[in-house]
């Protein structure tokens, strides 16, 4: 496999018909890929590449072909969503589990990036809910998608196992939650799940969202989505306390456009877990510090011991 970096970047894109006409810049990638941006002869392009093993202190090793599932993934799922919600591909090499993919429209940012900056628009976090609750419906109790995305070995690789087991093993006592958690992702999968419904991989152009990061995409259990972004925007609440209304208000949004499609209980329940991995499992929110972890803990444990009766009350807890 030929590792991918901005070394050798120019002469690859340039065998596989892309030569530049600008820069190559790299891209965040979070801790599980090499992402670069090139500007093409051929347009602006994204171009991925999954490492075998993840920048994280803990070792947290997964398949790095699961590249080719999220190119697929992609693919597949631009039928069912308005146009521009997702990315269209441009090439998949399969030998070195590369792809590259449309970039964002000029000007675009992470919708992570502008919720920590105080833009809180409550109608992305609807636009939001509405994509889930359609990719939810096109793909429920549907044979095809569970045949071609049923096997949850990456989704167990990079976030059941380093989320909830890891999480599990430092508070045993909370373990059964976790358990009944795990659970529900095989016993509950119903319908296409992302599993990385994060705001770092919603990107807004115009006031309109465009879903990238499909890398642990499965056929299972759609509350994990729905508590994933939940769970962004609660964090955030403890963190930037001072926007904490403006988060809810986010949250009400997206949660009014989604909860027809989820579970509530489900929700409640990977909520809870999540919740408490992001501060003891092996990928910990970056901006909660020792003022909020203790908060947080506390939180969680609330959460799963005593589940609010509705979602959004966890914002008055």
């Amino acid at each position: 496999m030929l590792p991918l970096d901005l070394g050798n970047a120019a002469e690859y894109l340039a065998a596989q018909g892309f030569p530049l006409r600008g820069d190559i810049t790299p891209l965040g990638g979070g801790v599980s890929n090499t992402v670069l941006l090139a500007e093409t002869v051929h347009g602006r392009l994204v171009v991925k590449q999954a490492l075998e093993r993840l920048r994280v202190a803990e070792e947290w090793l997964s398949d790095p072909a699961r590249t080719l599932r999220e190119a697929a993934a992609l693919r597949d799922v631009a039928p069912l969503l308005p146009a521009g919600a997702v990315p269209a591909i441009a090439f998949l090499d399969e030998e070195n589990y590369i792809y590259a993919m449309e970039a964002a429209p000029d000007g675009a940012q992470d919708w992570k990036t502008l919720l920590l900056a105080g833009e809180i628009d409550p109608a992305v976090g609807g636009q939001i809910g509405q994509l889930l609750a359609q990719q939810v419906a096109a793909t429920r109790s549907a044979t095809p998608w569970r045949d071609r995305y049923g096997d949850q070995r990456v989704f167990d690789e990079l976030r059941l196992d380093p989320y909830y087991r890891f999480t599990a093993a430092r508070h045993p006592d909370l373990a059964p939650y976790f358990a009944q958690a795990i659970a529900r992702c095989q016993d509950q999968a119903s319908s296409l799940v992302h599993g990385d419904w994060s705001p770092k991989n919603m990107l807004i152009a115009n006031g309109r969202p465009m879903l990238i990061d499909y890398e642990v995409v499965h056929y299972g259990d759609p509350a994990f989505d729905a508590a994933f972004l939940l769970n962004h925007l609660l964090l955030k609440s403890l963190h930037l306390s001072h926007w904490r209304s403006e988060y809810r208000e986010a949250a009400a949004a997206f949660w009014a456009s989604a909860a027809p499609a989820v579970s509530a209980e489900g929700v409640k329940l990977h909520l809870g877990c999540l919740l408490l991995a992001r501060v003891d499992g092996k990928s910990p929110a970056e901006y909660l510090n020792y003022e909020t972890k203790p908060i947080v803990r506390a939180l969680a444990r609330d959460i799963l011991v005593a589940p609010p009766r509705d979602v959004l009350d966890l914002w008055s807890r």
